[in-house]
């Protein structure tokens, strides 16, 4: 639901303003040349495919980084939205940079969990580069299914000794050239994800009782995400007095299956174009226009009586960016708005503020305040990302934010201290909730959830990011956000009222903290502890039954041992405290895990 208020505030800086670049735009390029980027002075890292988060960027002190590898695998590249202050993974051992060609990284623990990186630069020259990149996570378990039962009696025949399966590859090419004044830049990457649904199921059509349902679902069956991406993209050097940027993406995903493996998957293809063009004049301004086009078409498999249907249309989101930029020697300002449009049956009209300004008000002491919005497509290959165990049957509408505001100071004036403290405000419509599935037929795919997506949601953060470094013996981050979350039906909700507020929103944590400590006793020693708590997690069962979900409360260790600058070892405790959570509903989590490695450059 929209209010007048959003209304009116969105065409007022519409109207008033000149647009910025979008930020998300770029750093969800930036995101992609992360993962196809082999730098030449490669210090070999441990990035896991199922979480990918990234620090502030102003005026941070250089922490040495390491990696940790959380057992909630079922999140396969980014955590879920709210759940975004997960440390990114980081160097395994501490081997320094070095101008060798390749990196190669081998680990293997507890329930089968085993993760493999490989890098090579073909091409390294000061005009061309060619990379080569592979990387794999698979794992093989039982979970512990035994709180789900509670109030339950045993039913003859309900076996719950189902494994969690998973087997994720990824692997590409990457090539760029660099011209008098452009750069060309190319890619190709495939990613084969294979995984069962063994999240406990809630209802079916027969209302049996909640253990005889194990027996009726399908455990077993492997569903198989396909994804093919390709890219070219030609650019002017960023301090080019006219600035131009073209950018192609196609995107083919494919689900396997559908609710069940009698029933074939719908395949989704996506054009995505991405244009920029800005001017400099009177020295310090630019002026400018971006703009994206996002095409969507599917292949939908026909319809069988009794097998289910898929619900995807054609259509295309389109964000056009007028923005204006101005910096002084100790402040920049940035002023525009998006204007997004959504074709097809979630035909729409959504515009918002896209400003940002920073002054140094004191020795390195920056004051920003930010007023942003977006389009997320919700498409199928963007929701996989997210959460891969939801119905692929069913197309999700895209969520517009309209505004995304944060304000804070950031400060490194201390030595070896640095700090961060901001409070914001996000407001969204069609916002998408994960909630276990409801009703399934005789050996569908039971685990199944599905994604609430006609939600208005408010939120209000507030918190801070420390970071201390001692030398090279200690390294210390801490961050915590506090989330008040508000939530609403939409006014289109289909089961029940209407722009009813809702008594959760379900999944947002109210809570989050992450911290890290690194310590060096020797040079070639490292031992460090990460520690994550998300507080105040809810879902909805059938029947509007209100659950909170147990706490995310996951302590790790890591310690690495560096040879040489060739050669290295780590080993891992993941969830050392042997905590039970779980990241969605009926989807257990990995208890203690260990895990040994070695890294290699050549």
């Amino acid at each position: 639901m929209k209010t007048t208020y959003q209304k009116v505030l969105c065409v007022a800086v519409l109207l008033g303003s000149a647009v910025t670049i979008s930020a998300q735009e770029k750093k969800e390029k930036d995101q992609l040349d992360r993962e196809m980027t082999l730098e030449r002075e490669y210090d070999p890292t441990v990035q896991d495919a199922n979480k990918v988060n990234t620090l502030p960027e102003i005026k941070e002190p250089e922490v040495t980084k390491r990696a940790i590898d959380y057992s909630s695998f079922t999140t396969p590249t980014e955590p879920e939205k709210a759940i975004t202050v997960l440390p990114s993974g980081n160097v395994m051992t501490q081997l320094k940079a070095n101008k060798r060609r390749g990196y190669l990284n081998l680990g293997a623990g507890m329930h089968l969990n085993i993760n493999g990186d490989f890098g090579y630069h073909i091409l390294s020259t000061e005009k061309d580069k060619l990379n080569v990149f592979f990387s794999h996570r698979s794992t093989n378990w039982e979970p512990d299914y035994d709180k789900y039962f509670s109030g339950y009696a045993s039913t003859e025949g309900s076996s719950t000794d189902w494994k969690a399966k998973l087997n994720d590859n990824l692997g590409g090419l990457k090539f760029s050239h660099l011209f008098e004044k452009a750069i060309l830049n190319m890619g190709v990457q495939y990613n084969y994800t294979g995984f069962n649904y063994y999240g406990i199921p809630i209802g079916d059509v027969s209302s049996k009782p909640q253990q005889e349902l194990i027996r009726t679902a399908d455990k077993e069956t492997n569903q198989v995400n396909q994804t093919i991406k390709a890219n070219i993209g030609v650019e002017a050097k960023e301090d080019a007095d006219v600035f131009y940027l073209v950018d192609v993406d196609y995107i083919n995903f494919s689900h396997k299956y559908g609710v069940s493996k009698a029933f074939d998957g719908p395949t989704e293809h996506t054009l995505d174009a991405k244009l920029d063009i800005n001017a400099l004049f009177h020295e310090n301004q630019r002026i400018g226009l971006a703009g994206q086009v996002e095409y969507f078409a599917y292949d939908l498999p026909a319809y069988e009586p009794g097998k289910g249907i898929c619900l995807f249309q054609n259509h295309a989101e389109i964000i056009l960016t007028p923005y204006y930029r101005i910096g002084g020697d100790s402040w920049n300002v940035q002023l525009g708005a998006n204007v997004m449009f959504v074709t097809g049956e979630d035909n729409s009209f959504t515009a918002s503020p896209n400003v940002s300004a920073d002054v140094e008000v004191a020795d390195r002491t920056v004051l920003y305040l930010n007023a942003k919005g977006r389009l997320y497509s919700n498409s199928a290959y963007e929701t996989s990302l997210v959460n891969r165990y939801v119905d692929p049957t069913e197309e999700i509408a895209p969520t517009r934010e309209w505004l995304n505001g944060q304000v804070g100071i950031k400060s490194g004036v201390a030595k070896s201290f640095w700090f961060d403290i901001f409070a914001g405000y996000r407001i969204a419509s069609s916002d998408c909730l994960f909630l276990s599935g409801r009703t399934f037929n005789e050996e569908d795919f039971g685990g199944l959830m599905y994604a609430m997506s006609d939600i208005d949601t408010k939120r209000f953060f507030a918190g801070a990011d420390l970071k201390y470094k001692y030398q090279n013996f200690l390294d210390i981050s801490l961050k915590g956000v506090y989330n008040n979350w508000k939530g609403n039906f939409g006014d289109s909700w289909i089961g029940g009222e209407p722009n009813a507020e809702l008594d959760y929103v379900y999944g947002k944590p109210k809570m989050e903290l992450n911290a890290d400590v690194t310590i060096k006793p020797i040079e070639k020693l490292a031992i460090g502890l990460n520690y994550y708590l998300a507080t105040d997690r809810y879902t909805e069962l059938g029947g509007y039954k209100n659950i909170k979900l147990d706490n995310i409360n996951e302590l790790n260790l890591v310690g690495s041992y560096t040879f040489n600058d060739t050669f290295g070892v780590y080993v891992k405790v993941n969830n050392l405290l042997n905590q039970d959570y779980e990241m969605y509903y009926g989807y257990p989590m990995q208890g203690i895990n260990i895990m040994g490695g070695i890294n290699l450059n050549f």
